[in-house]
């Protein structure tokens, strides 16, 4: 696009690309390894009748530490490489998570589904590095200075405006079918979060590379786009987290990670091509190459996720077998209660308790109070002995 400044392919552009890269790496283990930390705390604080007796551990807190600092590299991370570069990147948590699995967390795997799950996740695991490699290789080079004035060039022009007016059609018809219509598939749920993940990326690019300018000595806070851009990143920041939190009521985590990644880093790669121009001065072969890069990552992540299976934090039954022993009310943690398991539904009922409309009420008969009286009533015939010996 005409007016907007771009830095040169040469050494500050690859170190540009070095930096956010390595930070993007950095802050996706981080973010890991304070998941890993702080699952840990609560599987090992499970059995306690305090809901927030993990705030009093440290494990907790370093997680938490953990997070903001992987965080803060993340958000930095996007004010130096190209948006089509950094959001790939966050394969990098996926190889993590698996890894720390079985260091924090202890995750077992039956034998029978050993060799098989091994051998997937091994695959999974190079499919990603190598697709890490690719798409850092030949992933764009160009940079725009993210000033105030290139910003606003940007907003304003016709690729950025069709794009968002197609991306409003799209977000609206997927959240009719979805509350009108009830069509709760992942697809759609996540489907909106990936069109809002768009708009939040290059908003956080935005306001990165605005506050590092500002930083650096050139002012850019005393523009109205920089705080346009701020209100949009936290809005569908916001928006994300509650679509990202019903997905994650009615489906399996690990499917929800692979579709989520899928679709989220496609639509941040399409964001970055048509708000930055980040294509614009790539050959075919470079763009080939990156494309298949992308590629292999999705199909890494695809054979990570595919067989891992879903933690449960609650056990949706209760422990009735109260007849061994004096030792008290058992409790789910025992070993050698028996417990009834009725069916789960999804919901935190018990078995018997749901509600269930499509069953219709009993109807019970009218009994005629008079005959149920212990005194008879006067317009009721006495009592014989024979009625009371039937009785």
């Amino acid at each position: 696009m005409a007016g907007v400044e771009y830095t040169a392919v040469g050494g500050d552009s690859y170190t540009e690309n070095l930096i956010g890269t390595l930070l993007a790496i950095f802050g996706n283990l981080l973010v890991s390894i304070s998941v890993s930390i702080q699952k840990y705390s609560h599987v090992t604080l499970a059995g306690t009748k305090d809901p927030r007796a993990f705030y009093r551990t440290k494990t907790w807190w370093c997680g938490l530490v953990l997070t903001v600092l992987g965080e803060a590299a993340n958000f930095v991370s996007y004010a130096f490489a190209p948006l089509s570069l950094i959001a790939p990147l966050n394969a990098v948590s996926v190889i993590a998570s698996s890894i720390l699995g079985f260091i924090f967390l202890r995750e077992k795997w039956k034998p029978k589904e050993f060799l098989k799950r091994y051998v997937l996740s091994f695959l999974g695991c190079i499919l990603t590095v190598a697709g890490t490699y690719l798409f850092a290789t030949f992933g764009p080079n160009y940079h725009q200075k993210l000033t105030a004035e290139n910003i606003v060039k940007q907003v304003v022009g016709w690729p950025f405006l069709l794009y968002v007016f197609l991306e409003i059609i799209a977000f609206c018809l997927l959240l009719y079918f979805y509350k009108q219509r009830n069509a709760n598939h992942l697809v759609v749920i996540l489907l909106l979060v990936a069109l809002l993940g768009s708009v939040t990326v290059i908003t956080v690019k935005a306001v990165a590379g605005m506050l590092v300018l500002s930083v650096q000595g050139t002012m850019q806070l005393n523009y109205p786009i920089f705080y346009v851009m701020f209100v949009c990143m936290v809005t569908t920041v916001v928006f994300q987290a509650t679509f990202l939190s019903q997905a994650t009521h009615l489906y399996d985590s690990s499917m929800i990670a692979c579709v989520n990644y899928i679709l989220s880093t496609s639509f941040a790669i399409v964001a970055g091509a048509i708000f930055y121009l980040e294509f614009n001065h790539e050959d075919i072969l470079h763009i080939c190459m990156f494309l298949l890069g992308c590629f292999s990552c999705f199909l890494g992540v695809f054979l990570i996720t595919k067989n891992r299976k879903r933690l449960k934090a609650f056990e949706p039954y209760v422990t009735m077998d109260m007849s061994q022993g004096n030792e008290g009310i058992p409790t789910i943690h025992d070993k050698g209660w028996r417990a009834v398991q009725p069916d789960y539904n999804g919901s935190f009922s018990y078995g018997a308790l749901v509600n269930n409309d499509s069953v219709a009420p009993a109807t019970l008969p009218e009994l005629d109070h008079d005959q149920l009286a212990v005194t008879p009533s006067p317009t009721a015939a006495p009592y014989s002995s024979a009625d009371l010996k039937n009785d």
